[in-house]
């Protein structure tokens, strides 16, 4: 961890302008500076920030905070991550206690620019990116770059005294029985980065002819293509401004649409959107449009995520690319405003699943038909109430049949068979199979939450705490998606799920016209200490109101 001492040389060392500037415009306004504030849009600015206190406020949404606090709200970060950002953007060294080993992240940072430095000066990659309408200025901001042959890159990093053990923890290289070889050869690369901001792996193509067009970075403890994002790191500042994320398949397409002006455009890295993705997507709480090719492949793919995003209850659409164009090619043929109208008007999910679904079967085959429904209604048994309602003509229309047919059900929150795993389940689910098998961490969460807090699984962890011994409880310990956690992912959890709830509890109290002033000013004073002591870690100084 991060010693006391040095978070407060950091703060007594950084200076609000230095940092601030590198995310937004600022204008001197007086003793202070003045921009928009970025975190609900507006032309006219009112966010302050005072050199002279070391803060910021705006005066139309009421944040505000220290440098920090800036950094951990605009890009997402726990309080540590927020540390070490602040730290990199000063220049500045912190230190660590003794048992605590910071990761060097040199050998895969260095690699990417030697690799970047390497495509300036092949002319074949460069012809081959021209033609796909990728601009020199697009190869410079996604940092594209060229993998050699295996015997130079193993050549650079010993020449360059890089760690060849880090090279392999990284999944740049590793051993077979030749020796040492490199992962990457003779392909353009892709840098990627984590939600963060630091670089991970690579995703990438050959260019001389390879069965496997494309690779990614095998799974490491830093690269999980199941959690990652290609381009999220660029897109993110454009993402919480719109509220907008535009989910592709291909690093091109995320590359093309940016240098048309599509900036939120991300990718999944050669697999198809999991619930891993999910808590990624939920930040910024934006409309998920998911643009996938006309294949079947695409479509496929393009059903999952729906299905997926349905039941978590997003907003958003599905738009589908067909005549064998991607987004890419619409860029390379100009084709901006068709490309604009398509996101600005997505198949919702829901009725993308229905239309789906319906075009398996013969309709005008009763009994096709009859199929057709039976999996229509176990779809919507995840779906909320309203949606159910909202699209139960739709489905009437879809089929022709009587709307009475179609089924609507509750909610299904629980099965004690096999349990509905979304992220957001699984984390909840994860908390409780946690505390039935490690006991000794109940008095760290016991003292901290209470089943209110509980968005999906309130029901089980009220069983929880009257009986341990219930067949559901059962059910969440044999659930190997479920997993057990260590007190450090224990303790980042509790902060996902703890959070949002003071927050909205903040909001409804400081909006109670009824509570007495005093009554209510306790109470807030409470829930912003909690809030605060809870982003920074420190579980044990929650209070009770």
């Amino acid at each position: 961890m991060i010693t006391k001492n040095s978070i407060e040389n950091l703060k007594n060392t950084i200076d609000i302008i230095d940092i601030l500037s590198n995310y937004l415009q600022l204008k001197k306004s007086g003793a202070n500076f003045k921009a928009c504030c970025p975190f609900h849009g507006e032309k006219t600015p009112s966010f302050v920030i005072s050199p002279a206190k070391q803060i910021y406020h705006c005066f139309g949404c009421g944040v505000g905070g220290d440098a920090i606090k800036f950094v951990m709200e605009f890009e997402k970060l726990s309080y540590p991550e927020a540390i070490e950002k602040v730290a990199q953007l000063s220049n500045f060294s912190l230190e660590y206690d003794d048992n605590y080993k910071k990761q060097d992240y040199s050998v895969i940072e260095k690699l990417n620019e030697y690799y970047q430095k390497l495509l300036l000066q092949n002319e074949t990659v460069n012809n081959y990116l021209k033609e796909r309408g990728i601009s020199s200025f697009s190869i410079e901001k996604f940092e594209l770059g060229f993998a050699p042959s295996s015997n130079e890159t193993i050549g650079y990093l010993k020449n360059n005294f890089l760690n060849l053990a880090d090279g392999k923890d990284f999944g740049l290289i590793d051993y077979g029985q030749n020796g040492v070889y490199a992962r990457f050869i003779d392909r353009i690369t892709f840098p990627i980065y984590s939600a963060n901001g630091q670089l991970v792996g690579f995703g990438g193509r050959t260019i001389s002819g390879h069965s496997a067009k494309y690779i990614n970075s095998p799974q490491t403890k830093y690269f999980n293509k199941s959690k990652l994002l290609y381009g999220y790191n660029i897109a993110k500042e454009h993402i919480f401004k719109e509220h907008t994320i535009i989910v592709t398949e291909g690093y091109l397409d995320v590359i093309m649409l940016h240098q048309a002006g599509f900036k939120t455009a991300v990718a999944t890295l050669g697999t198809a959107l999991t619930s891993e993705h999910l808590p990624l997507l939920k930040r910024s709480e934006s409309k998920v449009i998911v643009a996938y090719d006309g294949d079947s492949a695409g479509q496929n793919a393009a059903f999952k995520a729906s299905n997926l995003l349905s039941h978590n209850s997003f907003d958003g659409g599905v738009v589908i690319f067909g005549d064998n164009f991607d987004p890419a090619d619409m860029v390379k043929n100009r084709h901006i405003e068709q490309l604009n109208e398509m996101f600005l008007h997505p198949k919702p999910f829901v009725e993308y699943c229905i239309d789906f679904i319906a075009h398996n079967y013969d309709l005008y085959n009763p009994n096709e038909k009859q199929k057709a429904l039976n999996e229509i209604n176990e779809y919507f048994k995840n779906l909320s109430p309203i949606m159910q309602q909202s699209y139960k003509s739709y489905v009437s229309s879809k089929l022709n049949i009587n709307s009475n047919l179609v089924n609507l059900t509750k909610e299904k929150r629980f099965n004690t068979q096999r349990v509905n795993l979304t992220q957001v389940d699984i984390a909840e689910l994860s908390i409780i199979k946690t505390l039935l098998e490690t006991e000794n961490l109940l008095g760290v969460v016991l003292n901290v939450i209470n089943e209110e807090m509980f968005q999906t699984h309130r029901d089980e962890f009220s069983v929880f705490l009257h009986d341990k011994n219930d067949s559901t409880l059962r059910g969440i310990l044999l659930q190997e998606e479920v997993k057990v956690y260590t007190t450090f992912e224990l303790k980042n959890q509790l902060m996902l799920l703890l959070v949002p709830y003071y927050n909205k509890k903040l909001q409804n109290i400081t909006n109670d016209k009824e509570i007495d002033f005093k009554e209510k000013t306790r109470k807030i004073r409470i829930l912003k200490d909690n809030i605060e002591a809870i982003k920074k870690g420190e579980m044990d100084s929650i209070q009770k109101i």
